[in-house]
């Protein structure tokens, strides 16, 4: 996974790339590197190990000037993070190429070109790439057909761009698997992973779909599929709702986008004051398809997976609609029975994450009777593919740990809810009350955020600590999921999450006063019940630290500490506890001195299997 920049202009591009790099540095940072072509025709690279600060130090002291060139971000698939390994990849001094993805046959390809002769000089698969290129463009073929004829070879998911000595003017780029978008620009044509990479220089984008092969100039855009045949894609102009170019005051863009919650919140509940959700919200056809449902099976990944578990309980219980939720990484490779009459629901922040995006492919007609997507990314491959959409409004997210993404599908799943539920067992007054209960919920989590003082003196308690445990039941055990996946995410601590019933049933043998444990205790039916779990952890000695609603008269003990919630809806609690979750991972992470956008090993879109 990475970040891809292209840039053909009659201007010095390399700012232009590097400016690239610093807004897609979120997607991967164990190195950078980007390659020119000067006026002359020589083909020049930087490549650090790293992020992109380090490729910012080189270029300073030794600087590179073009007018075309390719450049890349690098989260480590194949070989260790190393200079080698660094992006682009050269063949012959002629030829670069960057690369996201697999190439799933580049062993069967490295063995056949170290036959023909090639030397190979890293241990990733896009090397293979660079050298088929190079063969077929001494073959005589120009850039565009050496393309076509490599692509025709290769097996896996790619995005790639290449530059070549020998057309000093053109870009060339194909995708399979792996999202590219087009800046359309005056005199001058960009390449990007994301539109974000370009904002500083267009807001007018192309984005390539599934097989295109594209070859650009800075006066031309041609457009094909991958047998060559000439396709059109539509220009569409972006705006962006909110500043993205920096962190603010904030210390991280983590604690900015936590911050950012109510802002999101309220704009993506659809209408300010309605006391009704309209169907049309997710589509022109979802009357006609929600009609027709009598079951939803959800996949998603990660952070979204916890989003698609709170939705069970939700569509279970209040619109009474019979709800599976699956990894998708899972899903895709079982054989599956699915009730008649089910919605496929796809979760994905970026809307391009690759296995949620391989199970909905993979997903037949007599399966499901439609498909639906909640993204926070329009025109990304799922929601081009998807037959209703529901575009959640949290606006870009930087840090790798997802915060207002989360929430904002939270809110997009009860709509759902609300619009299913109308159908089935959800009655009026109910539905009216919920989507009241969602006009509040900007002040709900404005509360929380008053209480981040307390929640940060409550982080220090684990920075010397090595595990965590959290527990929840109900629908507040994905919450509870959600915030041992946060802890660990950004604090390297080793947390895991369990429904407080099942604590007996082994995770018990863990605790101990070295081991805290998180639970999220509302003041709902399960409060008791809950009680009694938290009696048994200290009777082991185990340090409690409980998130309570500060109307449900939680006492305080030895070693049980307790963080007074805001008292809000009873709906909105699972997106009210989850802020005041992320705000302890946050803090625990800043007091252990972790890099807290951009934790090790991770990166925020995951568009590789």
């Amino acid at each position: 996974m990475c970040g891809i920049v292209g840039a053909t202009a009659r201007r010095e591009v390399s700012e232009i790339l590097l400016e690239g790099l610093r807004r897609l540095e979120y997607r991967g940072y164990d190195s950078a590197g980007f390659a020119l072509l000067d006026a002359d025709r020589n083909l020049l690279m930087h490549k650090r190990l790293g992020k992109v600060a380090e490729l910012e130090q080189a270029q300073k002291l030794e600087p590179l000037h073009g007018c075309v060139g390719i450049a890349h971000t690098r989260w480590a698939t194949h070989g260790v993070p190393s200079a080698a390994n660094a992006h682009p990849h050269l063949s012959g001094n002629r030829v670069a190429v960057v690369h996201n993805g697999i190439i799933e046959n580049h062993e069967a390809l490295r063995s056949e070109l170290i036959a023909a002769g090639y030397e190979f000089v890293s241990h990733t698969d896009t090397e293979v790439v660079v050298h088929l290129l190079h063969r077929e463009l001494a073959a005589g073929k120009d850039l565009l057909q050496a393309m076509l004829d490599t692509i025709a070879r290769l097996q896996g998911a790619y995005a790639l761009a290449a530059v070549d000595a020998e057309h000093p003017e053109e870009i060339v780029a194909a995708r399979e698997g792996s999202p590219l978008v087009v800046g359309v620009g005056i005199g001058e044509h960009f390449l990007a992973s994301d539109p974000l990479a370009l904002r500083q220089v267009t807001d007018r984008f192309i984005y390539l779909q599934e097989g295109d092969v594209l070859r650009m100039t800075p006066t031309s855009l041609q457009l094909m599929d991958a047998t060559g045949k000439p396709v059109t894609r539509p220009i569409s102009t972006i705006s962006v709702e909110e500043d993205t170019g920096g962190r603010g005051h904030y210390e991280h863009y983590m604690l900015k986008e936590i911050h950012e919650q109510p802002r999101a919140l309220a704009a993506t509940v659809p209408v300010e004051g309605a006391r009704e959700i309209a169907d049309s919200v997710f589509g022109e056809r979802a009357a006609e398809i929600f009609d027709q449902v009598r079951a939803v099976q959800i996949v998603a990944c990660g952070t979204s997976y916890h989003a698609g578990m709170v939705a069970r309980y939700w569509l279970e219980e209040l619109a009474g609609i019979p709800c599976n939720v699956e990894v998708a990484s899972e899903f895709r490779y079982r054989q599956r029975v699915q009730h008649p009459g089910t919605l496929l629901v796809t979760i994905s922040q970026s809307g391009e994450t690759a296995d949620t995006l391989a199970a909905l492919r993979n997903a037949t007609d007599p399966e499901f009777i439609a498909s639906l997507v909640i993204a926070n990314v329009d025109h990304s491959s799922l929601v081009r593919e998807s037959d209703l959409v529901y575009l959640t409004r949290a606006g870009a997210e930087i840090g790798v740990a997802s915060t207002k993404a989360f929430t904002t599908q939270l809110v997009a799943l009860l709509l759902l809810t609300l619009v299913l539920g109308r159908r089935n067992k959800l009655d009026a007054e109910t539905a009216a009350e919920i989507v009241g209960a969602l006009h509040q919920v900007p002040d709900c989590v404005e509360k929380v955020l008053t209480r981040e003082a307390a929640i940060r003196e409550m982080a220090s308690a684990f920075i010397l600590r090595h595990h965590a445990l959290f527990l929840g039941r109900g629908i507040h055990f994905p919450i509870a999921l959600e915030g041992a996946l946060k802890l660990k995410e950004i604090s390297y601590i080793h947390a895991e999450a369990y429904p407080a019933g099942e604590l007996k049933h082994g995770p018990l043998a863990l605790v101990d006063a070295d081991m805290p444990v998180v639970a999220v205790a509302p003041g709902d039916d399960l409060m008791e019940k809950l009680k009694s779990n938290i009696e048994e952890v200290r009777a082991r000695g185990g340090e409690l630290y409980v998130f309570a609603d500060e109307k449900a008269g939680f006492p305080e003990a030895p070693r049980v500490h307790v963080l007074g919630m805001p008292d809000c809806p009873e709906v909105l609690k699972p997106i009210t506890y989850t802020v005041a979750l992320q705000l302890l991972a946050y803090y625990v992470a800043v007091q252990k001195g972790t890099d807290v956008d951009k934790p090790r090993n991770l990166a925020k879109s995951v568009t590789v299997e």
